[in-house]
């Protein structure tokens, strides 16, 4: 390839990825966005605090469900087709709630807002496509990710920031007309200013397949659900439902395995480069995804009531997350560069050690607003390098024209993680001991060291699987050869 064919190339990749981080900005938006604002929601709503983990558990497990599907179809019939039937059911998600009271209908519209997930994978996918033919691909695909990822968490900042502002003086359902407006431009600026990936899978959907996982993930996280319930954790009818998910696993591996076009390829999870991907995305998402919710009606908890909590306002809330998102960026920018100083690999285990520290630094340090802060900002420098890393790592590992479904099976995992810990944290957070009385709304104390425990365990344990990974894997030195599923 001469340099004046490279330059045109990474000048039309430059060009696209301005566009995708307009995107990854909305995502961020839509991430940071509605935080603050959890605990008026859930008294817009006439809920518990803990019972906003349905919320989040709820758009986990859709996200979960569509994930597979929008990835594999991107790789069959486009990924930019896809990305835009994932901005347009988002936008219709989005207008949905600033119209309701209902839990129902109001849990309705945030579920199905969680197909935003999709766009990274997608993203990603349409970034590989590019880069494919260039031997130094895993390097360039690695900084491309990460100016999406600091986009995404520019614009989490600007969500919090903003959310947590508007709440304090405007009506919630005034407040919760802007993301809608923003979705609605993204939606135009993917349909003028990204061109479709060059190289299509084409052949079917197994739609088989994706309805034995559906009723899989459904039962599982409807089991968890139905533990959350009072007297769930004594019911064998909840134990029943959540075993029956498991179960059903069997039937879809089964079915798979024997597809020529499978609509999640288990094989990648034999994938000595892959499997370790997967494995860390699960336990990221365990604080990236299910930790939100627990940590921002913390920072609201009143302590001259309970005895424990911030009692921070709104915007003071949005501050600690805007904090955070700060160490993010930071992390998903430093990547690339510790990865080519060191490996990778290594890269990988230092960022989720600093999620295992940060969350462990909760435990005696969590009664004032700086000790918060600072130990957000650990949090946050390693889960910025995860999210830039994880869906490369996996692009990286995949066979020709299975980018997508690799990049969605790494989400996947990631929101699986926190779909269940979702459910876990709410029960934690409704079972503990709190001073607020038998009408309180506020989450435990009790509960929230759990929380905090187990996304430090979580980080820490998804370092030592990466510690095993062989040492050039996710390099371009790796990817010379196209590896097998």
């Amino acid at each position: 390839m001469t340099a004046a064919v490279r330059g045109v190339a990474l000048g039309s990749l430059a060009g696209i990825v301005g566009f995708l981080a307009f995107v990854e900005f909305t995502s961020g938006v839509l991430q940071g966005y509605y935080t603050p604002m959890l605990t008026d929601i859930a008294r817009h709503l006439g809920i518990h605090d803990a019972d906003v983990n349905w919320l989040e558990g709820a758009q986990l497990m859709l996200s979960a469900l569509v994930v597979p599907a929008f990835a594999k179809l991107g790789d069959m019939v486009g990924h930019r087709r896809m990305l835009l039937i994932a901005t347009a059911v988002t936008a219709g998600a989005a207008l949905v709630l600033p119209f309701t009271d209902s839990f129902i209908v109001f849990l309705a519209g945030w579920a199905l807002m969680g197909v935003y997930v999709v766009w990274l994978p997608l993203e990603i996918a349409l970034i590989w496509s590019g880069v494919r033919p260039r031997r130094d691909r895993a390097v360039i695909a690695a900084a491309a990710a990460g100016l999406l990822v600091a986009a995404l968490e520019g614009g989490a900042i600007v969500g919090a920031l903003t959310g947590g502002a508007l709440i304090d003086r405007l009506p919630l359902d005034v407040v919760l007309v802007f993301p809608a407006v923003m979705i609605i431009a993204c939606f135009f600026v993917i349909l003028f200013g990204v061109k479709e990936s060059r190289d299509l899978a084409g052949g079917r959907l197994d739609v088989v397949g994706l309805s034995l996982v559906a009723a899989a993930l459904l039962a599982f996280t409807g089991g968890l659900g139905l533990l959350r319930l009072p007297g769930g954790l004594t019911s064998w009818w909840s134990w029943a439902v959540l075993l029956l998910g498991i179960a059903l696993v069997v039937p879809f591996v089964r079915w798979e395995l024997r597809q020529e076009d499978p609509v999640i390829e288990v094989r990648m999870f034999r994938s000595p480069a892959l499997r370790p991907v997967f494995v860390t995305a699960a336990l990221f998402g365990v604080s990236m995804l299910g930790a939100q919710a627990p940590l921002a009606t913390f920072a609201r908890t009143d302590p001259a009531v309970h005895g424990y909590g911030l009692g921070a306002s709104g915007f003071a809330t949005s501050v600690i997350i805007g904090i955070y998102l700060i160490g993010m960026i930071a992390g998903a920018l430093a990547y690339p560069v510790v990865a080519r100083r060191v490996s990778p690999r290594v890269a990988l285990m230092a960022a989720c050690v600093l999620i295992g520290i940060g969350f462990l630094l909760f435990l005696p340090l969590h009664s004032t607003y700086l000790q918060a802060i600072v130990n957000m900002m650990v949090v946050g420098i390693g889960s910025g390098a995860l999210i830039a890393a994880l869906p490369v790592a996996a692009a990286s590992a995949a066979r020709a024209m299975q980018t997508g479904v690799a990049t969605g099976l790494s989400n996947t995992s990631k929101t699986l993680g926190g779909a269940i810990a979702s459910c876990v944290f709410g029960i934690a957070l409704l079972n503990g001991l709190t001073t607020g009385g038998p009408d309180s709304t506020a989450g435990s104390l009790t509960g929230y060291m759990t929380v905090w425990i187990v996304c430090s365990v979580t980080a820490l344990v998804a370092a030592a699987v990466l510690f095993f990974v062989p040492k050039h894997t996710f390099t371009d030195q790796a990817a010379v050869q196209e590896p097998v599923g």
